[in-house]
């Protein structure tokens, strides 16, 4: 079991270092590395299809490989995510080929009078306001389409956008009705009452709202000293010149029945409890039919697109490969109980405090079930043993573990959405945004020590 473990913290340090180093690509890193570890598995660790212990041999293991990989843990947990990538994609791109977001980015940034530090506290107030639905992945196609352009017009960096809107989006998904937080509140007990689980950390929340509104701000004060004092000074917001081909895409006298289907389907993605899948094929259909009624036109607004959807979706399911081996083989859960195991018990009083530290960059190694369901409970019950209260730890679980974590996470799809919508590779977007989530899970936990939520 020990090497299990070990096993499964190499996979992930390989990974990540490969793709951070860019040696590999993403795709390439989040197939390959599971896949070999994975087969060595096979090789010394006994498991059956489900990665339960059993007496199969090497052959029925490696064989297993398959169903891990395209099962309920790995490929098949992200399919219905990989249609809404594509049909979301298709669905921006046909109404940025009709031009609905020219005007808008134009009177954005008249608003702002092109300062980089307005834009990105916008940024961070829309992610926050669209984020109260608790969704990432909707966060991300909200926010992120429409201010790709801004961004490029400034002059701004991608990373910056990225980071900002995955600064907002993970500190309001501590909210009760958010995943990690009904996850922990049900893990200790307190399934019937997040909201009771969640309030004596509100404070420390506020205040992580607070200092994402300071990092925006701070990012908006390099990117103005970056770009010099020409956008310091309130440059003029030009839009880029189109070819003649771009311009007879062009379909302004249908803007604002463009714009009307852009707000339709925000409410259908928060309110209709339709699949967002189901929300963008359906919204793709109408946009391309609207705009683009010629069959050859919308098979050629395909093509333009496709590029950018293949590199998603092929992203998106390499990441259910690698979920799929890691937890089909045992190795994130042996990872689960190796965590626990090396912690002293003088510290057992501490571990609030502990959890609180690691559970940020714990992100980066298990998935929310697994640490919720899998790690949580044996913290707790031990914490519990040293007179620590165990819904501290709880609490103070759901201030980083795939809150302020999972915008950066290879284990959550949506950070994918996050950095294929905004164009960004995923190890700058990391080496950018973790720092400012770490600082923010650390500010939010001394307040909540402070005011009393995470009791030590």
């Amino acid at each position: 079991m020990e090497l299990l473990a070990f096993l499964g913290f190499l996979t992930v340090a390989l990974m990540l270092a490969l793709i951070l180093t860019k040696k590999l690509s993403p795709t390439v890193a989040l197939i390959a590395v599971p896949l070999a570890t994975g087969i060595i598995a096979c090789g010394f660790f006994v498991t059956d299809p489900e990665g339960a212990p059993g007496q199969a041999d090497f052959w029925a293991n490696f064989k297993s490989l398959g169903g891990m990989i395209t099962g309920a843990g790995g490929i098949g947990s992200v399919a219905s995510t990989g249609v809404m990538f594509l049909f979301s994609i298709l669905f921006f791109g046909v109404l940025t080929d009709a031009g609905t977001f020219r005007p808008i980015i134009s009177g954005i940034v008249k608003s702002m009078g092109a300062n980089p530090v307005l834009i990105t506290l916008g940024t961070a107030l829309l992610a926050m306001c669209v984020h109260l639905d608790g969704s990432g992945a909707v966060t991300f196609l909200i926010c992120v389409p429409p201010l790709v352009p801004l961004y490029d017009a400034m002059g701004m960096r991608r990373t910056t956008l990225a980071a900002t809107v995955a600064m907002a989006a993970g500190t309001m998904n501590i909210l009760p009705w958010g995943g990690p937080t009904i996850r922990a509140a049900s893990a200790l007990g307190l399934g019937s009452d997040p909201v009771g689980f969640f309030l004596p950390v509100l404070p420390a929340v506020l205040v992580g709202l607070l200092g994402v509104l300071g990092f925006s701000a701070m990012l908006g004060v390099m990117e103005k000293s970056r770009l010099g004092p020409v956008t310091a000074a309130g440059k003029e917001y030009a839009a880029p010149e189109l070819s003649h081909e771009e311009e007879e895409l062009l379909r302004p006298k249908l803007f604002w029945v463009n714009l009307g289907m852009i707000v339709l389907a925000i409410l259908c993605l928060l309110f209709s409890g339709f699949a967002p899948a189901v929300v963008f094929m359906v919204f793709y259909v109408l946009a391309t039919v609207i705009n683009y009624p010629s069959v050859e036109e919308s098979k050629r607004r395909v093509d333009a697109h496709a590029q950018s959807a293949m590199m998603m979706c092929s992203v998106l399911f390499a990441a259910g490969c690698f979920c799929g081996i890691m937890k089909g083989t045992g190795m994130i859960g042996s990872m689960a109980q190796a965590l626990v195991s090396v912690m002293p018990a003088s510290l057992g009083r501490f571990f609030p405090l502990i959890t609180g530290i690691i559970s940020m960059p714990s992100s980066l190694v298990f998935d929310p079930d697994s640490f919720y369901y899998g790690v949580l409970p044996i913290l707790s019950e031990t914490a519990k043993g040293f007179g620590a209260d165990p819904l501290a730890v709880g609490r103070a679980a759901i201030l980083g573990q795939m809150t302020t974590g999972f915008p950066v996470s290879p284990l959550s799809p949506a950070t994918f959405l996050l950095v294929g919508l905004s164009g960004v590779d995923l190890g700058e977007h990391q080496k950018r945004t973790i720092p400012f989530a770490l600082a923010l899970t650390v500010i939010m936990l001394i307040t909540a020590v402070l005011t009393g939520g995470v009791s030590i």
